[in-house]
């Protein structure tokens, strides 16, 4: 591990370079909602095909994320994230060359198996490197990155709208995040909870002096050390009596975060304005270049209120909000083609619903996944989790436009609708309160056997 000079500024520094894996998951997963209205111009589209094309990335994802938690335990936090670096290389190498849909798919399923290593393992390497009073914000530094990835992937889009083989271009710029995550990834220090686990400790002590820039760090190395006294690693101790109700909170947070609807607009944005009345390619792109700009500062002010606020004022408030934009959307494409000034008022629902969600289960998904689980069987826990969200994913995005088409956006969008009113329940009787709680402490709550919404507690 190189040597770098003490500084308070590090812990920053390492969460911002890890938070990069973030913006490439943001950038390749948004830029295909631009991409996609270029494709169909250079290739013969059937719906399903285009859905393939758009659901090929969740596709990787979702497989490679039942991988990223043994992965991680195996290889280190560390190492997994400079193969990440490689592999969206590699993907957007393909993708942004390809003579055919094939090559396309096959570049784009390269790009989601390291988004699905790098969803679970970036949020877990910064949770494990940060300080419990800064946990919140920085894990968030991720979600941040993504709402950056997404809004740099609309811009490109707009700029690219007028040039021949514009997708190719979109495609493209991926390779600068991609190559800038691996040379920072080479200077960073790796997990000091993974070194503890596998017994180094001297390289973890100086580690964590490092990160908190100080020389005592003994009460945090024996919190750490005193989590493993009940240490069983065998994968299915994460179905244990003791694991399974965070486990199938993990798995919920998953599914809940998909099925209310972010990613029918994140990826079918300007198909979603076309349909509003933004009938040509570049002003649908320009008016979800918006969307992106509204992700971004809500994201940001759920980085600094995160840990002031606490997560589930947030969270609870956000999935009204989100419910609430749904219903007017479906109001909207009811009365769609009465009144000309109704596709403005689809676009504020549509921002208000990308809003509620950034500060909301945007953010708060991925912090939460970090959080909850033992360190024994986090690997494998968020493994499971990030499954479920990467399948559900996958299932909203493969099978939007085919509800469009079957449903009509009215009924598709109270469908959404219901979710968020269902997912407000679960998470008022479930979800816990984690802010300003040590994850050691956490833990010990889980193994008391406290029910679910009380796990946060500090006593």
């Amino acid at each position: 591990m190189p040597n770098t000079t003490q500084s308070p500024r590090l812990i920053y520094i390492v969460s911002a370079i890890a938070a990069m894996a973030g913006l490439l998951f943001g950038f390749d997963t948004g830029i295909i909602s631009g991409a996609l209205l270029f494709i169909q111009k250079d290739f013969i589209l059937s719906t399903e095909m285009k859905e393939l094309i758009v659901s090929s990335v969740l596709f990787g994802a979702m497989l490679s994320s039942l991988l990223s938690g043994s992965l991680s335990d195996r290889l280190g936090r560390r190492q997994v994230m400079l193969i990440i670096s490689a592999l969206f290389i590699i993907g957007t190498l393909i993708a942004s060359l390809a003579p055919s849909v094939t090559l396309i798919l096959l570049g784009r399923v390269i790009i989601g198996v390291a988004i699905g290593i790098g969803s679970y393992t970036a949020p877990l390497y910064i949770a494990e490197v940060a300080p419990k009073q800064l946990r919140g914000g920085l894990v968030s530094l991720n979600q941040l990155a993504i709402t950056i990835g997404i809004l740099a992937s609309y811009l490109i889009d707009f700029a690219f709208s007028d040039y021949a083989a514009s997708w190719r271009w979109m495609f493209a710029f991926g390779l600068i995040p991609a190559v800038l995550l691996g040379l920072g990834m080479i200077f960073l220090p790796e997990s000091p909870r993974w070194l503890i686990k596998n017994n180094l400790i001297a390289k973890a002590t100086l580690t964590l002096q490092r990160l908190r820039n100080k020389t005592d760090v003994k009460h945090e190395l024996d919190e750490i050390k005193n989590s493993f006294n009940h240490q069983k690693t065998a994968f299915r101790e994460i179905f244990s009596a003791w694991v399974r109700p965070v486990l199938f909170l993990g798995a919920m947070l998953g599914f809940i975060q998909q099925v209310t609807g972010i990613n029918t607009i994140i990826y079918y944005a300007p198909t979603i304005f076309q349909m509003a009345g933004f009938h040509d390619a570049s002003s649908s792109i320009l008016a979800t270049v918006g969307i992106g700009v509204v992700n971004v500062l809500a994201t940001v002010f759920a980085i600094f209120y995160l840990d002031k606020l606490g997560r589930r004022p947030l969270l609870l408030t956000g999935i009204v909000g989100m419910g609430a934009s749904l219903l007017c959307l479906a109001i909207v494409f009811y009365f769609n083609g009465q009144v000309s000034f109704l596709r403005w008022i689809a676009m504020g629902c549509t921002f208000t619903f990308i809003i509620s969600f950034a500060f909301s289960l945007g953010a708060i998904l991925w912090l939460m996944v970090s959080e909850i689980f033992p360190l024994e069987v986090r690997g494998a826990a968020m493994g499971v989790a990030v499954f479920s969200c990467w399948f559900w994913n996958f299932a909203v995005s493969a099978t939007f436009l085919s509800l469009l088409h079957l449903l009509g956006p009215t009924l598709t969008f109270l469908m959404y609708t219901l979710m968020c009113v269902v997912s407000f329940l679960f998470c008022y009787y479930k979800v816990p309160e984690t802010s300003g709680v040590t994850l050691e402490k956490i833990e010990a709550n889980i193994r008391a056997g406290l029910a679910l919404r009380d796990i946060g507690q500090p006593r």
